[in-house]
């Protein structure tokens, strides 16, 4: 049903473009070869993708109905990276930065990744802030149960350097895998305060958000790429050209992704 609603919403947003943005630059890959493209895709894609890829997944099969968008496994990237890495078979991954990006393609799995899109932290505390969050300062202050992403995943690197520059030590309640468990906590109550992604709390009527000072200067980018070994080459291909084509962007763009 989710897959539905988003191709239903995905569907208007293609007509937007189509009937609006005539003049657009487009690529060809995704288009030129509508009919043509066949086989199935597995994507593993990084945990903040989530809801922006269902959507994508959906307007990708809509527009190419001979390619199967497998559901898509979504973690933090670096552990999506190992797995690639000890064997499993994947034939798009997107990472949430470039680092575990670089793995893959330091393994010899892939080559010549693309950036698609960029994102940024926000303080993310329980609706109505029982805690009186309100600066990266108050994650440190006595008593505060933060929760974290861990260093390695990409979100845990960005929150480190983030807290780093403002000059900030927190000793987190947890340090999770991906962004999403992180979310999760503080949606739940089970934290005062949490860092993610700007897009992971857009629309979560659950938690409120706060920007922090210097969060501007610490911009994760989106890098994507086939799998050298791909099965259905052309099919992993065309999805990589549709993730960062107009399309692509829009819905991203709409989910509060940043330009790459």
């Amino acid at each position: 049903m989710r897959r539905r609603a988003a191709l239903a919403a995905l569907l208007a947003t293609t007509a937007f473009l189509a009937a609006g943005c005539a003049g657009s630059t487009a690529p060809a890959a995704s288009t030129a070869a509508s009919d043509e493209l066949t086989g199935s895709l597995t994507i593993s894609a990084a945990a903040s993708l989530g809801t922006a890829f269902d959507e994508i997944a959906a307007a990708f099969e809509a527009q190419h109905p001979g390619v199967d968008v497998r559901p898509i496994s979504y973690d933090g990237s670096s552990t999506l990276a190992n797995q690639i890495i000890e064997g499993a078979p994947v034939d798009v991954f997107a990472s949430a930065d470039e680092k575990n990006m670089a793995k893959v393609v330091d393994a010899g799995l892939a080559a010549d990744p693309t950036l698609f899109a960029s994102n940024t932290l926000v303080i993310v505390v329980p609706a109505g802030n029982p805690a009186g969050i309100s600066s990266l300062a108050d994650l440190a202050a006595p008593g505060a149960t933060v929760v974290l992403c861990a260093p390695e995943v990409p979100c845990g690197a960005a929150s480190q350097t983030l807290l780093a520059n403002a000059g900030v030590t927190v000793t987190p309640a947890s340090a999770e895998q991906n962004v999403t468990a992180v979310l999760t906590k503080v949606a739940e109550g089970e934290a005062d305060a949490g860092l993610v992604y700007a897009t992971d709390a857009l629309g979560n009527a659950d938690v409120e958000s706060i920007v922090p000072d210097g969060a501007a200067d610490v911009v994760n980018r989106y890098p994507i790429v086939a799998l050298t070994d791909a099965p259905d080459a052309d099919a992993a291909a065309a999805f990589v050209a549709f993730v960062a084509g107009d399309e692509g962007r829009a819905i991203l763009a709409r989910l509060g992704f940043g330009p790459a």
